[in-house]
């Protein structure tokens, strides 16, 4: 996969290939694999402009998110004139043959609702499933498949500002709003997207680094898989967290709620890092424990321009291992939903954008879902995450993650990762 591991911090991710079968030949995706693109609620909004770059793609499908806050403003149930642009956008997709997938939750609390504790309130979970129903309400006609939400432990692991019980209730908002949606659709594809990671012991041969990397799978990967899939936390996690207390906010049927059916799991997977045993006695989980943020990166492996060791191979990791705890004997359906790398991209004269190293980055990852294949796991689809640069982005000076470029009049351009795409999709195959 590498050139040699000594080359690659220093050379980006010029020398990062996808793996390979046979030399020369072409390994091709199965006749229904959905290939897709992602962005989150704020890059939703003029979206619809972008269908016609969709459908340049090849996009099958494109999953965005709505934003509570902008359709719930004041926390109760959803107001129409704020639903008018994501069903534009659904009209548009459908027009253009694409799938509109729709992620319920990515971040946006109504202010109202902050203001009474947020999540740590156990009453938002309640307020989430409203939510849900009034969008479906207007949507779930034209919209197929239904994600709750992603990250129920947060982007960082558990962050103890919010409170030990708020990762819970989203986990419970997800189980409510699940039940409240099958309610009103027996049809629905319905389910949950969760980042996920494959930590590795930064020393194999240090028990102290390996039972790091336990308490990184526990936190990142079993405290959401778990209750979603077993009705149950994992009993080292319990263990690990025991400082925080977490069982006193579960109430009696909160599991038994979390685990409600659903039809497809979304797999999130953005990096791979090592885990290290932290100086002295472990601390309690939350933020600043060395455990909860895979460190130090790879020291063999490329990194992306925010310091995100790319390891392609974590994600064939991920895919297996939850196939076969998780989604394969629940039979739930498995897709990538999100995967994506920040690089600095380099406008040529003539306009060309070139991003070279997203280009290895998507082909590589794209790799290892077929090489995930072929161990027998049944891997779905694959969202690219994102379809375009975001604005602030373009603002900033800290790389972009689109397949599209954004320049500061709102020009957009096509970029050599998306000419890439486009052609891996046409041809449903990827090439030696």
């Amino acid at each position: 996969m590498y050139e040699s591991p000594e080359q690659a911090n220093n050379e980006g991710m010029s020398n990062l290939r996808a793996p390979q079968g046979d030399a020369g030949s072409a390994r091709h995706f199965p006749a229904d694999f959905l290939f897709g693109a992602a962005t989150a609620a704020g890059q939703s909004d003029g979206a619809a402009d972008d269908v016609a770059l969709m459908s340049e793609i090849g996009l099958q499908a494109y999953r965005f998110s709505s934003s509570w806050a902008r359709v719930c403003p004041s926390g109760g149930p959803p107001e129409p004139r704020h639903i008018d642009a994501y069903s534009r956008l659904v009209d548009e997709l459908l027009s253009a043959g694409v799938m509109p997938w729709l992620t319920l939750y990515r971040g946006e609390l109504p202010q109202p609702l902050a203001e009474r504790g947020g999540w740590a309130n156990r009453d938002t979970a309640h307020r989430f499933a409203d939510y849900a129903s009034g969008l479906h309400a207007a949507l779930g006609d034209r919209v197929p498949v239904w994600l709750t939400l992603g990250e129920p432990w947060g982007p960082g692991g558990l962050d103890l500002a919010e409170g030990p019980a708020a990762p819970h209730h989203r986990l419970l908002a997800h189980g409510l709003a699940a039940e409240a949606l099958r309610e009103q659709d027996s049809e629905i594809r319905l389910g949950v997207t969760l980042n996920l990671t494959a930590a590795l012991p930064a020393d194999p041969r240090s028990a102290g680094d390996l039972d790091a990397a336990r308490r990184v799978d526990a936190q990142f990967n079993r405290a959401s898989l778990d209750p979603i899939f077993r009705a149950s936390y994992p009993e080292d996690f319990l263990e690990d967290a025991a400082g925080i207390r977490l069982q006193q906010h579960v109430h009696a049927g909160d599991l038994e709620k979390i685990a409600q059916p659903i039809d497809l799991l979304g797999v999130n997977y953005y990096l791979g890092a090592t885990a290290s045993e932290p100086a002295g006695a472990p601390p309690t989980p939350g933020v600043g424990d060395p455990t909860r943020m895979p460190s130090p990166p790879l020291p063999w492996s490329p990194l992306t321009a925010i310091d995100w060791a790319v390891r392609p191979d974590g994600l064939r990791e991920t895919l297996v291992q939850v196939e076969a705890e998780y989604t394969g004997p629940a039979h739930v359906e498995l897709f990538v939903t999100e995967n994506g790398a920040v690089t600095d991209d380099t406008v040529e004269p003539d306009g060309v954008v070139d991003d070279a190293e997203r280009t290895a980055f998507l082909r590589a990852h794209l790799g290892a879902v077929l090489d995930a294949e072929a161990t027998g796991v049944d891997v779905r689809g694959y969202f690219y995450c994102s379809l375009l640069d975001t604005a602030e982005a373009v603002q900033s000076a800290e790389g972009c993650s689109g397949l599209v470029h954004l320049d500061q009049s709102g020009r957009r351009t096509l970029k050599r990762s998306g000419s890439e795409y486009r052609h891996i999709i046409a041809a449903r195959a990827l090439s030696a």
